[in-house]
Parts: C-alpha cells; structure tokens; sequence
C-alpha cells in the first residue's frame, strides 16, 4: 500500500485532508513516518467507505460513539445485511476436536523448588559468577554433599529459601515464561544445567510432574465453536472491506492487497 505525492486523498469524492491523516498518525505507531501515515490513510478510508455503504443502506449513525467504536458497529450491521456469514456447526466443531485433542487437556502441574543465583542481566562478569556458582550447587547435590534445602538458605535469593526453596504447587502463567518454558518441559527430579532467567540462575529440583488430563467435546464444544466463529467473521470482514475498496473511486492512494482474496 502506498500513498502517492497527491496532499489529499478522495473516496468517491469525500475528501480526506493531509490535515486529518497527520491527525491520525499518532495512533499508528510504525517503524517510519511514512508507515504509521500510510496505516492512518487506510484507517480513514475505510471509515469513510463504511461510512458511506452505512448512509446508502439506511443504517443510523450514532453521534455519541467514537469513530472507532462507530466504523465497529456500522461494520458488523453491514455484514449481518449483506453478507451471510455461517455459523460452525456441531459437525465442524467435532472435526476440529478430532484434529486438535492433544490441545485439549487441563492445565499440567508441577512441584518445584530452586536456588536462585541472582545476578544482573546487563552485569556479564556477576552474569558468569552466578552461572558457575549454580553448575557447582548442581554438582554439590549429585554428589550428595548437601541437601537442596541447606543449599537454598544458604545462598537462595528467593524468599523460598526459607522453605527450602519450595515453590509449591506451579501451573502455567504463575512464573516468568523463560523460566516455565524450561521446568515445564524438564523431567522429574533435579534439572542437570541451571535454568536463566533475567533473575539470574536457578537450580531447580522438580519433584512431581502432573499431566494435564484430557477434556470430553462437551467441555470445549462452545470454545471451539467461538474459536471457529470469529475465524469466519474475520475472513468475511477482511473479504468485505477488500470488496468496498475495490468498488470505490479513490484517489491520491493505492491499496495493494492480493485480488485473489476476494475470490475466496
């Protein structure tokens, strides 16, 4: 998509001024100027056309929405009038059930404690300390010399340490990604290299591992069918506003999106 070297943009004889594509820029961050007004273009000229298919149908503007809020609305009751997007049947949801059962499980469990070696990530010396420091706590305890807990009061920077280090019961979503990523994944009992995070290193012992149980349709079914739902109206969405922007007259800009689109 590209803007041409003409100041104002027509839409079937609408003008859109430099003036309100300058005003919109600040609401599309982009790598460049140029970027974030040719996204402010697009953004005005499909409110425009939505704008205007809404007038020719009849469909009532609401004066107290804003201009977000309104291309959303006059959106959904063009597409609920002109065009029929099918609802996922029991059948299609079924299929994609079958497809996709590894996906449907209840959320895995596990029970972990660590040490926690912290150091700086911008620190790369202390960063190299930390790290030698928690291969040598691993060593410690594969050789048996001290047990996890005296480990971890003695040089844990976490309050488990008081604990002996025990994190508990953990689920998806209670620790740092680059953290879960790794125990998640890891076997049980004590992990043989540490784990980085931007907290620094940790030895993990992971003493139970709960696999996630799978879900019946009869859990999932109205998820799937939502799922498959707002696919198809995102497809009929994108199909729509393509169709409005090829039957319109527009001028000082160019939309390059692919024709074969709104074939589909």
């Amino acid at each position: 998509m590209s803007l041409t070297n003409t100041p104002d943009i027509t839409v079937n004889g609408k003008t859109i001024s430099a003036a309100m594509i300058d005003a919109e820029v600040q609401y599309h961050p982009a790598e460049s100027r140029r970027q974030a007004m040719v996204k402010a273009a697009e953004t005005l000229i499909i409110g425009e056309l939505v704008t205007q298919k809404a007038m020719e149908k009849g469909i009532p503007l609401n004066p107290k929405s804003d201009a977000i809020e309104q291309n959303s609305q006059l959106i959904d009751s063009l597409l609920a009038s002109e065009v029929c997007v099918p609802e996922a049947t029991t059948e299609e949801c079924e299929r994609y059930y079958s497809a996709n059962k590894g996906t449907f499980k209840t959320a895995p469990l596990i029970e972990a404690s660590h040490i926690l070696i912290a150091s700086d990530p911008k620190d790369l010396e202390h960063r190299a300390e930390s790290h030698a420091l928690a291969v040598n706590l691993i060593h410690k305890l594969q050789g048996g010399e001290s047990t996890f807990g005296e480990l971890a009061k003695q040089f844990s920077s976490c309050p488990s340490k008081d604990v002996d280090g025990s994190l508990g019961q953990l689920s998806y979503g209670q620790t740092v990604r680059e953290f879960e990523r790794q125990v998640f994944a890891a076997s049980e009992g004590l992990m043989p290299q540490p784990v980085e995070t931007r907290y620094g290193y940790h030895v993990v012992l992971v003493a139970r591992k709960v696999d996630g149980k799978p879900l019946s349709f009869d859990m999932v079914r109205e998820k799937i069918k939502q799922y498959l739902n707002d696919k198809v109206h995102r497809k009929a969405l994108s199909q729509y506003l393509h169709r409005l922007v090829s039957e319109a007259d527009i001028q000082g800009f160019k939309f390059e999106f692919d024709d074969s689109m709104l074939m589909q």
